[in-house]
């Protein structure tokens, strides 16, 4: 068995039905040769954000898979990993590599040694006998612990060479652990004690499918449930106890229950301080739960850590209010103050959500979408910048994995990916991606492999002719040499790539033209609807104080 037709076999095996790539690469034909579905992209970034949102939307049960050509290809890798690497998902990534003779020679890119500070593991293959233990390795760090990418370099001087047979590979076990019962019983202790806690919930939770845990504590002790942009619909956020989702953007009612609270019970979390996450108060007392110990008291001092699987951790704590026979709280008072704060902040920016200006409001651009869009059966995702920060306060998850939410490393054009992954693992689901007139400039031409691989998307697009950039930062740069002033025709664009596009830039017209994009996607064609918009920058100063965001 060769080296190629080995490394098909335990991705079989280890249940991969498609693989995301650019060539040369020869895994991919040999995959397409073993029933593989072969996605090739037009460039590699796409490609690793595609199989992230193949990992991310399964809870890591599928692994994405992306594959590379050796040199340039490698190297053009670089962000996509990285941005993964940030957001804790689990990738693996094959690149060709040089010859063993000169992998190690500068200036050929050595990717396991370019990579390790970006991949869980990063390992080349030396010998064809060893492909079953190197694969075993890194399946088994893809499958356990907190998530991240995983590296396999494939010299190119291997693939004539002959793999062993029988191929001696099996499925890696997946495990998961609980916190110290120690540490569960004090921090029940502290969360009884509580006067007004919250609970922050992040991706973890959607790792380890904890969503009824999460929901039946907060229901059993009545508290106020806040997720990261990472872990937003991991709670439905049209249920009396939600507060929402926080990240650069972040609603009142969130800022108010998280100053006001007294006690902050994160679960499935890193706390990772970011100018795109929830800036925490730190004179709360906190209790961390997460699945890596090297993320307790790295931003957040905690009173108590729980490290472990966010279900076990959450059972193992539902375990120990049930020994203590604790009832069920009354919500009623803390419903009616949620009701309360998020009824005032939605007042004051209800003007914007159904402004009828010329050009378009992007806050009505997206208030509209989610009152037409079927909702439960809706796969969103944001973009860098503006339209993740004018769409995650407003947008309300009622179903888990409903909405992708990123932000650490916050690539440009990373959404597009997003979107079309979640439609290779849910076909039946209305996959959308909102980004802006600069995100597309990155990622734009993959419109194109949406349409050749038939991934029938529905991408909104923003569109302020000046990547979004506010005047004052770049004033001299925007008013005397009009550098970030642009003009694309991007519907016209998308038809060219054979898709469906339409430009709008009447508010009346929203509405029809998202049902007529929605139409089209039922019948199998990517759309991109470009709407004409107003430089309204979701991080501005006016924003802050609307949103009450500590600067």
């Amino acid at each position: 068995m060769k080296v190629a037709d080995a490394i098909v076999e335990i991705l079989k095996r280890e249940g991969i039905e498609v693989i995301c790539g650019y060539p040369v690469n020869h895994v991919l034909e040999h995959a397409a040769m073993g029933d593989i579905r072969p996605i090739i992209v037009r460039q590699e970034r796409h490609g690793l954000h595609m199989a992230d949102a193949m990992s991310r939307l399964s809870s890591g049960k599928t692994i994405g898979v992306f594959a590379m050509q050796l040199g340039p290809g490698t190297e053009n890798a670089y962000g996509g990993i990285a941005q993964a690497y940030s957001e804790s998902v689990p990738i693996l990534v094959l690149p060709m590599g040089y010859e063993r003779r000169v992998a190690h020679v500068d200036p050929n890119y050595n990717a396991t040694r370019s990579m390790r500070d970006i991949t869980k593991s990063a390992e080349p293959i030396t010998s064809a006998a060893e492909i079953p233990n190197i694969f075993r390795r890194a399946f088994s760090k893809l499958r356990n612990g907190r998530g991240g990418p995983v590296l396999v370099e494939i010299p190119n001087d291997m693939w004539q060479d002959e793999v062993p047979e029988p191929l001696n590979y099996r499925p890696v076990l997946s495990t998961r652990y609980g916190p110290d019962p120690i540490a569960v019983r004090d921090a029940v202790d502290l969360l009884l004690a509580a006067k007004r806690p919250i609970l922050y919930a992040g991706q973890g939770v959607h790792y380890a499918q904890a969503w009824p845990q999460l929901k039946q504590l907060a229901e059993l002790l009545a508290i106020p449930v806040s997720t990261s942009l990472e872990g937003k619909s991991a709670f439905p956020e049209t249920h009396p106890l939600s507060v929402g989702a926080g990240g650069a953007a972040i609603s009142k009612t969130l800022r108010h229950f998280l100053d006001s609270s007294d006690l902050i019970f994160g679960i499935g979390c890193s706390f990772t301080e970011t100018a795109f996450g929830v800036q925490m108060p730190l004179d709360k007392t906190v209790i961390h739960a997460t699945l890596d110990p090297d993320h307790v008291n790295k931003d957040i001092e905690a009173k108590v850590a729980l490290v472990g699987d966010a279900a076990l951790t959450l059972d193992a704590v539902l375990a120990e209010l049930e020994a203590r026979k604790v009832s069920p709280r009354d919500h009623t008072d803390i419903a009616a103050e949620i009701a309360k704060v998020q009824a005032e902040w939605l007042a004051e920016w209800m003007p914007k959500l159904t402004s009828d200006s010329k050009p378009l409001s992007p806050y009505r651009v997206l208030w509209d979408l989610q009152h037409t869009v079927d909702i439960e059966n809706t796969i969103i995702t944001h973009d860098a910048g503006s339209p993740r920060d004018q769409l995650s306060p407003f947008w309300k998850s009622v179903k888990p994995l409903t909405y992708i939410g990123w932000g650490k490393t916050t690539q440009l054009g990373y959404g597009l990916g997003l979107a079309m992954g979640a439609k290779l693992m849910h076909p039946d689901k209305l996959c959308i991606n909102v980004w802006g007139d600069a995100a597309i400039g990155f990622t734009g031409m993959d419109f194109e492999t949406a349409v050749r691989e038939r991934l029938p998307i529905l991408s909104i697009l923003l569109n302020n002719f000046s990547m979004a950039m506010e005047l004052p930062i770049m004033k001299v740069s925007t008013e005397k040499y009009r550098s970030t002033d642009i003009s694309g025709d991007y519907a016209a664009f998308a038809r060219a790539l054979g898709g469906y596009g339409e430009r709008v830039t009447d508010p009346a017209e929203i509405i029809p033209a998202i049902k007529r994009g929605i139409e089209q996607t039922q019948k199998g064609v990517p759309v991109l609807l470009e709407f004409i918009t107003t430089q309204e920058i979701a991080r501005s100063r006016y924003h802050r104080m609307l949103t009450g965001e500590k600067k």
